[in-house]
C-alpha cells in the first residue's frame, strides 16, 4: 500500500545520503514514518533528521534540509515536503496517489484489509474460561467479545489462531456447586437440608435440582457423595453458557479441562520440577513457591496446609502445557480480578524454563449498565448478577458486541441501555452500520438508473478533488494498517474507532456533496464518486465482518 511505497522511497533517500557522505548509516532502521496527528502536517512525517542528529552530532534542521532535497527529487508519489519544529520532515503526496487506492480495493474486494503479517506464527487465545457454576455475567460477556475479536483480528492478519476455553471443573467451587444442588434437590421434596454457607443462590440451581428430580426421582435422597449433583449441574450450566456464546457469535476450537492437569500428573510434575530447582519450600504445613526469586515482594502458597492446591498451581501447570503444545504466542484475556495472580503465573512460567515474554495478558475492567443515568439491576431469576442473556434479549448481539469492543480493555465500560437502543447518530453502533446501509442505498439507486458501479474501471478518478473526497481516500488507504495495529496491539477498540471516524467522514461528505444528481452533477463526476462509494462501502463491510458484526444493507 501507499505507506509501504513511501517507506521504500524514504529508505532509498537515506541510503543515498549515506553514499553521498551526508550522514552515516548509524540510524538505519531507527527512524519512523508516521501519519501526523494534526491536520496540515502532511500525509506522513519522518523523524529521521532528529534520530540522525544525536548520532552524527549535527544540527537536526540542517539534516532535515538535506533529506528534503533528496525527497523532492522523488516525484512519483511526493507533491511537496516541509520542515516542522526541531527537524520533522512532513511529506505531502500527490492527489492521484490516493485516487489509485480505489483500484486496489476493487481488485481485493472482501480481502481488502487482510494481510500475511503473522504468517507462520501460532497463537493460542484463551478467554472466557468462566467456572461452570452459573450463567455468564456481563463481565464475562465483555471478555468473550474481547477474546473473540482479538482472535478474529489475528486470523485476518495471517496468524494461525486457536481459541481455547479453560474449563475449570476441579477444586472447591465444584464441590460447593454440588452441595448447593443437593440442598435444593432435598428442599424440592420437602426434606431436611443444609444449604452451604457460601453456596450458589441463583434460581438456576433450583432449576437444575428440578431437572435432576425429574430424571432420577428420589433415588439420590440418601446420596452423600455430591458427584452426581455436581455432574448434572456442570452439564446444564455449560449447556447454558454454550448457548449464550453462540448467541454472541463466539466459538472455540478447544476446551481444556482442569481435571486433566491432575489426571495426567501435570500438577505433581510442576511441583517436583520447582522443588528440584530449589524454588519451593514447606512452611506452616503449606508448600510455598519462591516468587521473590522473580522480583515479587513475597513468596506465594501453591499447596495449602489442607493439601489442596491454590488456584495459582493449576494455572502454572496449564501454561506449561500451553508452551509444550508449541505455540509462539500465548494471549490470555482475563478480568481485572486476576491482576494479582498474573505475576505469579508468569513467575512460574519463567521458573519452568519458558519465556514469559511470549505471554501477553489482556486485563479488562468491569461493566456497568445504566438507564436514565442510573445503575440497572436486571432480573435475578437466573443469578445474583446481570446475565449476558438478559442483555442480549434487550439490545441484541450486534449492539452488545460493538459496545463491549468500544472501550480500551483496561477502561471501565458504562453500557448506556437508553442510547444503545436508539436509532440515531448519537448511538455509535447505528452511526456506523447506517453508514454502510446509506452507501448500499446509493449503489441501488445507481443500478436503477442503469449504472453498474462495479463496472466503472474507466471512470476518471482525477475528478475526486474535494477535500472530503481526499480524506475518504486517505482513510481507505489507512484501513489495512489500522487493522494490523489493532491485531498486534490486541486492541479491537482501535478498529472500532477507525470505523466510527470513517462514518463521521462519510456522513459529512454525504451532507455536502451529491453523488447522484443528474441536473447538477455531471455524469463523469457521478461515476468517479460511485467508485469512491463502492470502496468506502467495502471498507465498512470488511471492517464490520472482521469484528463479528453484521453489515446491514437497509436500515
Amino acid at each position: 500500500m501507499i505507506r509501504e511505497r513511501l517507506k521504500e522511497i524514504v529508505d532509498t533517500c537515506f541510503a543515498k545520503g549515506v553514499s553521498e557522505g551526508k550522514w552515516s548509516d548509524a540510524a538505519a532502521g531507527k527512524y519512523t514514518l508516521e501519519v501526523p496527528k494534526r491536520e496540515g502536517q502532511g500525509d506522513f512525517s519522518t523523524n529521521m533528521a532528529m534520530v540522525m542528529a544525536g548520532m552524527e552530532k549535527k544540527n537536526p534542521r540542517e539534516l532535515a534540509g538535506a533529506l528534503m532535497g533528496l525527497l523532492s527529487a522523488e516525484d512519483t508519489l511526493i507533491d511537496k515536503v516541509e520542515m516542522a519544529g526541531p527537524g520533522f520532515v512532513n511529506i505531502f503526496l500527490k492527489p492521484q496517489v490516493w485516487q489509485e487506492v480505489l483500484g486496489f480495493v476493487r481488485k481485493t474486494g472482501d480481502n481488502f484489509g487482510h494481510s500475511t503479517l503473522g504468517k507462520g506464527k501460532r497463537v493460542l487465545v484463551e478467554f472466557v474460561s468462566a467456572n461452570p457454576t452459573g450463567p455468564l455475567s456481563i463481565g464475562h460477556g465483555r471478555q468473550a467479545i474481547l477474546g473473540d475479536s482479538i482472535a478474529r483480528l489475528l486470523e485476518i492478519t495471517g496468524h494461525e489462531v486457536t481459541r481455547e476455553y479453560y474449563f475449570n471443573d476441579a477444586g472447591r467451587q465444584m464441590r460447593v456447586l454440588g452441595e448447593s444442588t443437593r440442598a435444593r434437590y432435598l428442599e424440592l421434596q420437602g426434606l431436611p437440608f443444609v444449604f452451604p454457607e457460601d453456596g450458589y443462590q441463583g434460581e438456576y440451581i433450583r432449576d437444575i435440582a428440578q431437572a435432576l428430580l425429574d430424571e432420577q426421582g428420589d433415588r439420590l435422597v440418601a446420596q452423600e457423595d455430591v458427584t452426581p449433583f455436581t455432574k448434572k449441574a456442570v452439564e446444564l450450566i455449560f449447556a447454558d453458557i454454550s448457548g449464550t456464546l453462540e448467541r454472541m457469535g463466539v466459538r472455540f476450537d478447544n476446551y481444556y479441562n482442569e481435571h486433566t492437569l491432575y489426571d495426567a500428573g501435570h500438577i505433581d510434575a510442576v511441583v517436583n520440577e520447582l522443588r528440584e530447582k530449589g524454588l519451593v519450600y514447606e512452611k506452616d504445613d503449606a508448600v510455598w513457591f519462591k516468587t521473590t526469586e522473580f522480583g515479587q515482594e513475597q513468596d506465594r502458597v501453591i499447596i495449602k496446609s489442607s493439601g489442596e492446591p491454590t488456584y495459582r498451581l493449576p494455572d502454572i501447570a496449564y501454561h506449561r502445557e500451553k508452551f509444550r503444545r508449541n505455540f509462539d504466542w500465548l494471549v490470555d484475556v482475563f478480568g481485572s480480578d486476576h491482576i494479582a495472580t498474573v505475576p505469579d503465573v508468569l513467575a512460574g512460567v519463567e521458573a519452568l524454563g519458558y519465556d514469559p515474554k511470549k505471554v501477553t495478558v489482556v486485563l479488562h475492567q468491569f461493566v456497568t449498565l445504566t438507564r436514565n443515568g442510573k445503575l440497572v439491576k436486571m432480573s435475578t431469576r437466573k443469578a445474583t448478577f446481570v446475565t449476558v442473556d438478559e442483555l442480549l434479549d434487550e439490545v441484541g448481539a450486534d449492539v452488545a458486541r460493538f459496545y463491549f469492543m468500544m472501550r480500551k480493555a483496561d477502561s471501565q465500560l458504562e453500557f448506556d441501555l437508553d442510547l444503545a437502543t436508539k436509532e440515531e447518530k448519537d448511538n455509535p453502533v447505528y452511526y456506523v452500520q447506517y453508514g454502510h446501509a446509506r452507501l448500499c442505498s446509493i449503489l441501488r439507486r445507481a443500478k436503477e438508473m442503469g449504472i453498474d458501479p462495479k463496472k466503472l474501471e474507466q471512470a476518471d478518478l482525477s475528478l475526486l478533488v474535494e477535500a472530503e473526497e481526499l480524506q475518504l481516500l486517505k482513510s481507505i488507504a489507512a484501513f489495512p494498517a489500522a487493522i494490523e495495529t489493532a491485531a498486534l496491539e490486541l486492541a479491537p477498540h482501535k478498529a472500532i474507532f477507525f470505523l466510527m471516524e470513517l462514518a463521521g467522514e462519510l456522513h459529512s461528505y454525504y451532507n455536502k456533496h451529491k453523488v447522484i444528481d443528474p441536473e447538477n452533477v455531471p455524469l463523469a463526476v457521478t461515476e468517479a464518486r460511485l467508485c469512491l462509494v463502492v470502496a468506502v462501502q467495502q471498507v465498512f463491510k470488511n471492517g464490520l465482518l472482521m469484528l463479528g458484526l453484521t453489515a446491514p444493507e437497509k436500515m
